[in-house]
């Protein structure tokens, strides 16, 4: 049987619009970026296609080129070897906004931290933490534009669909998830207010918690 997914970047977006990344979570397991990439500031909740910099060296001129290439609604997301400088500040900011991407990821640290809590609304930064050392003008990464990275242990490809929110951040290519992933992961999230009700209600937990596997279907088959 041929496997069906979402084949277009616009049918995945708005699948993952529809659902709680905490609820996907459920349902998925690979994708999810380890919890050292934590927001930065209260952050709005974000998706679209990623513009890739993988940083070899701590250069700002290959970060400024793929603010470049970056769309309205894309993610830049960066991996900074070694982890010692921040790649992402308050100009960077303020040049994502310009071009109207949707949020920043980083394997790596940021400075300019007060900066980014004032726009985390507009645009959500995720990092490893916070450095006043940063990179420098020296043309020395720019061929890491736009080539795969390692992020929180995730490979992102250019054009992947990376979304975060309060919770983390998951990076999805298209092509690779079942639709039904997230059919059942609606399911549940309209499912979850009536449960939490009950439970806050003092119904017994026996009848609403799920205390074993379910039935496998090829062990019934």
């Amino acid at each position: 049987m041929t496997e069906v997914t979402f084949s277009s970047t616009t049918a995945l977006l708005d699948a993952l619009a529809s659902v709680e990344l905490p609820t996907l979570g459920h349902f998925l397991d690979e994708g999810f970026c380890d919890p050292g990439i934590r927001p930065v500031g209260s952050v709005a909740r974000m998706a679209g296609p990623a513009v890739t910099v993988d940083l070899t060296e701590p250069d700002a001129i290959a970060v400024n080129q793929a603010l470049l290439r970056l769309e309205p609604g894309s993610v830049l997301v960066i991996r900074m070897h070694g982890g010692r400088h921040a790649s992402v500040g308050a100009v960077t900011a303020a040049a994502a906004i310009a071009r109207g991407a949707a949020g920043i990821v980083v394997d790596g640290p940021v400075t300019d931290v007060a900066t980014l809590r004032e726009t985390a609304r507009s645009l959500p930064v995720f990092a490893r933490g916070t450095t006043p050392l940063t990179t420098k003008r020296l043309g020395t990464a720019v061929d890491g534009v736009g080539v795969p990275v390692r992020i929180g242990g995730v490979t992102v490809s250019t054009g992947d669909i990376v979304a975060g929110d309060e919770n983390g951040v998951v990076a999805i290519a298209p092509g690779t998830v079942d639709p039904a992933v997230f059919r059942e992961a609606l399911r549940s999230d309209l499912a979850e207010p009536e449960l939490i009700d009950r439970i806050c209600s003092g119904s017994p937990l026996e009848e609403l918690l799920a205390v074993q596997p379910p039935i496998s279907r090829k062990a019934v088959s």
